[in-house]
């Protein structure tokens, strides 16, 4: 026999959290559990305001209805999902036949502030011999940026460095941030993401700069088309999965294979999830992309965790039972 539950959660942030120019304040989502054969099982569905295609509420509405086909014994067409009512569904069913491996990767590469040598206990600690941290760029003048990454590389020769600019450059920006990297530099970086506001113009600045980029939005905007194929959305050497403004484990799997193939890395990456969905996808990230250190540092970002707690975290951790359960059956 077959029951479920939908719990409503509501998790406080830092607050100094700000999403596209707006503060968020506290993360909203729904825990779903799974129950078989004296097994229970659990996923996440939060849509990330600002990224996400979906509300909460409408990623809510849709949940309920899949549980109901779930408790039915009834096939669940989960391509046709919003992405994270797929991502949670599909996790919880993963983890209910276990097939979600145990194990997880907790270790996120470090964020570099303005003094190389404070990052260098952070970089022991990982459990890869190699040694990456990242730098958000684009909140400043490029050329303060770029002679902040010329300083990091100069200072740690075995360091690599991921970059993430949020499409905040224009074309001569990113030239200019360019301009102050160390041509014999730019391999250590490992990616820059997103530089500029369109794909085209992020293109042409690894073509004429030899620095690579990686796909995010682009990413996530892409396999929204039906007719999607990795293979047609070149021009980059990393591809980030954010698993809930992606979809299904399913869809995210085939994406890892598809870009093996094609000799492209990947990254699992966070959407700010609790600290229950972020567990879940270190374990994801350890079973698709073994060799990478993934992107899930937020937990800093939360004023509380869920149910789960995170590996050597202190805040505080609310109790799912404490939550308002909207459904079940």
């Amino acid at each position: 026999m077959r029951n479920a539950k939908l719990y409503r959660y509501q998790l406080p942030m830092d607050s100094g959290v700000v999403l596209r120019d707006k503060k968020l304040s506290q993360r909203d989502g729904w825990i779903i559990e799974l129950s078989e054969d004296n097994k229970t099982a659990y996923g996440e569905v939060a849509p990330l305001p600002g990224f996400s295609r979906e509300t909460v509420e409408q990623a809510g509405v849709q949940a309920q209805e899949q549980l109901e086909l779930w408790v039915a014994k009834r096939p669940i067409d989960f391509d046709a999902l919003l992405p994270s009512v797929a991502f949670g569904l599909s996790v919880a069913e993963c983890e209910l036949k276990g097939e979600l491996p145990k194990e997880g990767n907790y270790f996120s590469a470090p964020l570099c502030s303005g003094d190389p040598d404070a990052l260098i206990p952070a970089l022991d600690a990982l459990p890869t011999e190699k040694k990456v941290a990242k730098i958000k760029v684009g909140l400043y003048e490029p050329i303060r940026d770029g002679m902040l990454v010329n300083l990091f590389l100069e200072s740690i020769p075995t360091l690599s460095l991921r970059l993430d600019a949020n499409r905040a450059w224009t074309p001569e920006k990113a030239q200019k941030f360019a301009k102050y990297i160390n041509p014999s530099y730019r391999q250590r970086i490992e990616f820059l993401e997103e530089p500029c506001e369109k794909p085209e113009q992020s293109f042409a600045f690894a073509m004429d700069s030899g620095i690579a980029i990686a796909w995010d939005e682009t990413l996530q905007n892409a396999v929204k088309e039906a007719d999607f194929s990795l293979s047609n959305l070149t021009g980059a050497k990393v591809i980030v999965i954010k698993p809930t403004l992606i979809g299904s484990i399913e869809r995210c799997k085939a994406l890892v294979e598809d870009a093996k193939r094609l000799a492209i890395n990947v990254v699992i990456s966070s959407s700010i999830e609790s600290s229950l969905g972020l567990n879940q996808l270190a374990r994801l990230a350890k079973w698709l992309t073994p060799d990478e250190v993934p992107g899930l540092d937020t937990i800093k970002l939360f004023g509380q965790q869920l149910e789960v707690p995170w590996p050597d975290c202190d805040l505080p951790v609310a109790r799912l039972h404490d939550q308002p359960v909207v459904w079940q059956s």
